[in-house]
């Protein structure tokens, strides 16, 4: 970037390039001045970022377990951020709510990989009282799931932030970015009031449906007698959440990647599923049933084939950044070359070293740990890292494409995978399950990581924050959100237990660990595994390959459950819709940025009032909803109409944008 052709004061808002694919002799220059040292690493960043790690920590953990319900931490830390940047007057504060959020991020990937994995320990002691899990073993394999998630990542970064730059949509790194600017941007106030309604609208809207179900939260064709008897007889359903925060996920992503996805979708329930519950006995089985058990698990060997042909096409971009850690060994990488600040990254020779080391560590973990025999602990670790490995791009591009990690369905895959080695060298039994399921929380915490860690870099790299300075930063707040989330698991089987017993009557719901413990158990105890629908997952994900189709935004469809995939192909028709509203080009584009915006609001809302959704429901608050399902769910398709207009509205409402 030629320096005589930069202002010397920092951009105030997002420039018109940044969510769109660059020209070829164009550059992007983010927010903060490109060649400047800005303001980022203080004692309160990363005071408060570790605090929010702590808080968030305990809170997600707590939430996602007693109550069943997962939230994403990043948006509401963000918010968090911005707020008491303005509250203390802090100046230029862009560069530090960057790495509080980074940091504070670190809480919601943590917590995802160890709770959907780790308390199928606590949870198969009900079965098994001799499987034992202690502290080490829940905080060791949040940690090293963690650093590895980072390490892995790190060399692929500029490949998704920036090679990729307007390819993919990062909706919650969009939305992030938009609340974290809005605080910046003192010549538009507009943009900022526009964030502040479309977040209250969407907030107060999906705290309404979650906390008193004034309108149906998932509209549905079973709902009505004549589609309840289609469903019985055919098997055939449909449905949509109404969600805000779904809705501006939708737009965001865009029509071109949610038609892909909601294609996965009806390929699953409405071909798939009827098929299947037409024969043997599916045939009693609800179309629900037959998508858990049975057609979704073709979705998980979809992903997984899609995770390994990403990685084949994906192989020049490792090769280099091999060849970079060998030239930098050599002494001779980027020779003559002033670094430019908002693009350095830690250097190869440190990221090599700190895998080999942390390497080494998940070698001694599994082996003195976990396992306690040399060779087995060895077949572990080398399963562990070529499988972290591998779908490390996997994770991150399911966040960058549609902001929904697949971790469960990939970690699903990896204790199967596991479970199937472990068995064939005699580690079966309470031992084998032990083992595998302390490896899957290494796997899954390091995908997780590794999703969320493109979001984090990717808000840097539109706002212009040291990547480096992120990524070394990023350790600490994993070591405490390992910490704090391993405490708080032992805390909570101790208060309330994970299967009932005498002392625990109610015990914790823990949906995603309770499917990992039904899944473990007849592997290593004795039972068939469904090969035949992973292989056709895989053989799916290969022909949509050979037809041009995006085979991961495809199988991510199959995965995730229809009524949250009908949202984003919502979305993204009324994000064409706007793009398409005028003849005037420039028009065009400013209505699908307002629109951009106002959706970001939404998801920021949503995520932030989900959590006060999560509390009033653990604080024990039930709303008894007098009305009918058909009246909710009529009223459901109303209010979601409505929102639906206000998101045209307000992105199109002003006929001189442009």
């Amino acid at each position: 970037m030629n320096e005589n052709e930069i202002k010397e004061t920092d951009l105030q808002a997002l420039p018109e390039n940044a969510f769109r694919e660059l020209g070829a002799d164009e550059e992007y220059r983010p927010i903060l001045h490109p060649a400047h040292e800005t303001k980022e690493v203080t004692p309160y960043s990363v005071g408060m970022g570790l605090l929010l790690a702590i808080i968030f920590s305990a809170a997600a953990a707590y939430l996602g377990l007693r109550v069943g319900q997962v939230f994403e931490a990043a948006i509401p830390i963000a918010i968090i951020a911005v707020g008491l940047s303005q509250a203390l007057k802090k100046d230029n504060p862009l560069g530090q709510n960057v790495i509080i959020q980074s940091i504070g991020a670190c809480s919601g990937v943590i917590v995802a990989g160890a709770i959907f994995t780790l308390p199928a320990l606590y949870i198969l002691q009900g079965t098994y009282p001799e499987i034992t899990v202690n502290f080490l073993q829940i905080f060791m394999s949040s940690l090293l799931g963690g650093i590895l998630g980072i390490l892995f990542f790190i060399p692929f970064r500029k490949y998704f932030v920036k090679d990729m730059h307007g390819k993919y949509p990062f909706p919650e790194a969009t939305a992030t970015t938009q609340v974290l600017v809005s605080a910046q941007a003192k010549g538009s106030g507009s943009q900022a009031k526009t964030l502040i309604i479309a977040s209250l609208i969407g907030g107060v809207y999906d705290y309404i449906v979650a906390t008193f179900g004034w309108w149906a939260e998932t509209v549905t064709t079973t709902a009505a007698g004549w589609g309840q008897s289609i469903a019985d007889k055919f098997k055939v359903v449909m449905s949509c959440n109404t969600g805000a925060a779904l809705l501006g996920l939708g737009y965001i992503v865009g029509l071109k990647y949610a038609f892909v996805i909601f294609a996965g979708s009806l390929f699953v329930w409405w071909i798939l599923i009827p098929l299947m519950g037409n024969a043997g006995e599916m045939a009693a089985m609800s179309p629900q049933q037959i998508f858990s058990d049975h057609a979704r698990l073709i979705g998980i060997g979809g992903i997984a084939m899609a995770g390994i042909i990403g990685i084949i096409k994906s192989w020049p971009i490792i090769m280099q950044a091999v060849g970079l850690a060998a030239r930098e060994f050599k002494g001779g990488a980027s020779e003559g070359q002033k670094p430019v600040r908002w693009q350095t990254d830690l250097s190869m020779k440190a990221i090599v070293a700190y895998m080999v080391l942390a390497l080494a560590v998940v070698f001694l973990f599994f082996w003195l740990g976990v396992i306690g025999t040399l060779w087995q602990a060895a077949v572990a670790w080398l399963v562990v890292t070529v499988i972290a490995f591998l779908f490390t791009t996997v994770a991150a591009n399911a966040i960058a494409i549609v902001g929904s990690n697949p971790v469960s369905g990939m970690t699903l895959m990896t204790l199967i995978i596991a479970s199937a080695i472990f068995v064939g060298i005699g580690l079966n039994g309470t031992n084998g399950i032990v083992a595998a399921m302390v490896i899957g929380g290494v796997v899954c915490t390091a995908l997780s990581m590794a999703g969320g860690f493109v979001t984090d870099l990717k808000i840097g790299y539109w706002v212009g924050s040291t990547p480096r300075k992120q990524e070394s930063w990023k350790f600490l707040g994993t070591l405490v959100s390992a910490a704090t989330v391993g405490g708080v698991i032992l805390l909570l089987n101790n208060v309330y237990g994970f299967y009932v017993t005498p002392e625990h009557p109610n015990p914790l719901v823990a949906p995603q660990a309770n499917a990992m413990a039904k899944v473990i158990e007849p592997l290593m105890m004795g039972g068939e595994t469904p090969w035949i629908y992973y292989f056709c997952g895989a053989v799916l994900a290969l022909l949509l390959n050979w037809l041009g189709v995006p085979a991961l935004a495809f199988c991510l469809g199959m995965f995730i459950p229809l009524s949250l995939n009908t949202p984003m192909l919502v979305g993204g028709a009324v994000a064409w819709f706007v793009e398409h509203s005028s003849k005037d080009k420039a028009v065009c584009d400013a209505r699908r940025d307002r629109g951009t915006l106002i959706s970001s609001g939404l998801i920021a809302g949503g995520a932030l009032f989900g959590v006060f959704a999560a509390l009033t429901k653990f604080c024990g608050y039930e709303y008894v909803n007098p009305l009918s399902e058909g009246t909710s769910q009529i009223l459901g398709l109303v209010a979601y109409a409505a929102l639906i207009c206000y998101v045209w509205w307000a992105s199109c409402r002003d006929k001189k944008l442009a």
